[in-house]
């Protein structure tokens, strides 16, 4: 089956980025389009067929991606396969998923491996263009935002300080590179202290899908927030899940004990952070 791109449109008159964009797109036509109007929008395109290809490109240390344009039926992996592996090696480029399967559980099973934004087939040029330059964006305002920064605009929890308006992430003093969309969701637990926000309420407002989904992706991305920011992420003391119940940001532990848990937390915290609060 075959996909047409709408005419092109020039928007050279917007600025222009270098950034480098990996398309992996195993339909050759439908691959040559995007790589013609991302490369006239400025940015720097490389086109591979197939899921081992884009490792290998991904691992390439002297042409770093900054953005992943990713199909999910390809020749030799998965699209899911290739998501789920970069993100396995701490890869945090932003990953916009493109698949002609429309089923809500395709959507989700594309959030929980670790896609940022997630596009059916066939789309509109305009609507992949803007995304593209949003996520990428987001990606970058760390070091393109505002030169100067006051200390209001920092938010401290543990080691961590953060801006959201740089998207400027530290622990201790290193620089912490996270995707778009963890960052979207460490912001809403920290505009939500201490309280206990439903899976579904999570969906909706950071995921921007139905609350009665059935997916793992919160589980998924609570995990890598615990690896960035517990000092014990088996035994989490910022970012807990409450069972059958939702999760809870508490950005000032009360009552450590040595062991670096809760006091007064009368369940037994296993691998994933659950407790029988």
């Amino acid at each position: 089956m075959s996909y047409s791109l709408p005419p092109f449109r020039n928007h050279a008159a917007q600025a222009m980025t270098n950034a480098h964009i990996l398309v992996v797109e195993d339909e050759r036509h439908l691959a040559d389009g995007i790589c013609f109007n991302l490369e006239e929008e400025g940015y720097r395109v490389t086109v591979v067929a197939d899921g081992p290809s884009a490792l290998r490109v991904l691992n390439e240390e002297a042409t770093p991606v900054d953005l992943l344009i990713l199909d999910i039926m390809l020749p030799g992996m998965s699209g899911y396969a290739v998501c789920e592996t970069l993100r396995d090696a701490g890869k945090n480029m932003p990953v916009l998923m493109l698949s002609a399967r429309t089923l809500s559980e395709d959507r989700t099973r594309g959030f929980d491996v670790g896609a940022d934004q997630y596009m059916t087939k066939p789309f509109e040029l305009d609507e992949l263009l803007s995304r593209v330059k949003n996520l990428l964006t987001l990606a970058t305002r760390r070091t393109t935002g505002k030169a100067r920064v006051v200390a209001a605009d920092w938010i401290h929890f543990g080691q961590a300080r953060v801006n959201f308006a740089t998207h400027e992430v530290f622990v201790g003093e290193n620089p912490v590179r996270m995707t778009p969309l963890e960052l979207k969701l460490l912001h809403y637990f920290v505009d939500h202290p201490n309280r206990v926000i439903p899976r579904g309420e999570l969906l909706e407002r950071v995921w921007e899908m139905p609350a009665y989904m059935n997916t793992r992706a919160p589980d998924q991305f609570l995990r890598r927030l615990r690896k960035v920011f517990e000092t014990e992420p088996a035994r989490p003391r910022y970012f807990i899940t409450i069972r059958d119940a939702g999760y809870r940001f508490v950005p000032e532990p009360e009552n450590e004990t040595d062991d670096g848990e809760e006091a007064g937390e009368s369940g037994e915290t296993d691998e994933t952070g659950e407790t029988d609060e």
